[in-house]
């Protein structure tokens, strides 16, 4: 969905050879962001703090299934699963629209076809939002790699309590199992790497005052990358070939 929305206005930009700014109504200048600025900006917020917010909910879901399964099996129901994704959608956006109300500043990037809240520069009431959406999303990262990694300890485990000789039938779920943690690993190690360097710029643009324009579009390109990357890790990764692949890598190690 964020692809869908935000894609087709940076192609307008390029097809008109215009900035964001200039195309929706509202400011004309690059200090100035428009409507559609400040449009593309909330959604940029948006999208990349709600699915980090489900991708938590989902490494919850993991843990608790995987070491805590009695309360799992009690407490865990699918009306509450059905009604956490319009939850945590409707928080991101209240938090998101912040600065549409005037905590925190859109702003646009160069080349003109991005916008984002200024992370540098200004006063307590611009930074502040920056740096409650990097210590919200750096929570949210730990909290996340804290839950896979439980995860792929409770997975590991399981693996080694599967017999490896002599058991032919025991010896699927535990390569399932196998297959399980190696995917959950990378895409914590991508999900990781990809959201850091966000968190980091906001913080330097807050507390150090390095107002770097560059650098605040490649942490805006790593949290894109995310999103674009992670779906095709998940789907080469589950394919078969992958699969026999790292099932002949486990029997030689073994």
């Amino acid at each position: 969905l964020g692809k869908c929305l935000l894609s087709p206005i940076v192609l307008a930009a390029y097809a008109y050879n215009r900035s964001l700014s200039e195309l929706g109504p509202g400011g004309r200048t690059e200090g100035e962001p428009g409507v559609l600025c400040q449009l593309f900006a909330f959604l940029m917020a948006f999208f990349g703090l709600a699915p980090t917010l489900l991708l938590l909910a989902m490494a919850l879901e993991c843990w608790l299934s995987l070491g805590h399964p009695y309360f799992y099996r009690r407490h865990l129901t699918r009306r509450l699963g059905a009604t956490l994704g319009p939850a945590a959608a409707g928080l991101c956006a209240l938090f998101c629209a912040l600065p549409l109300l005037g905590f925190g500043v859109p702003m646009q990037y160069c080349p003109g076809t991005w916008c984002f809240i200024r992370m540098a520069g200004g006063g307590p009431r611009q930074l502040g939002f920056p740096v409650l959406y990097a210590s919200l999303m750096g929570l949210l990262v730990l909290a996340i790699g804290a839950c896979n990694v439980s995860s792929m300890r409770h997975l590991y485990s399981m693996a080694r309590r599967q017999p490896r000789r002599g058991a032919p039938a025991a010896a699927a779920p535990r390569m399932e199992e196998l297959d399980h943690l190696v995917l959950l690993g990378l895409m914590t190690v991508l999900f990781t790497i990809c959201s850091l360097p966000l968190i980091i710029r906001a913080y330097m643009g807050a507390f150090a005052a390095d107002f770097n324009e560059n650098a605040d579009l490649s942490a805006l390109r790593f949290l894109s990358v995310n999103s674009i990357v992670d779906p095709w890790v998940f789907i080469i990764f589950r394919t078969s070939v992958f699969r026999m692949f790292v099932r002949r890598v486990c029997r030689r190690l073994n």
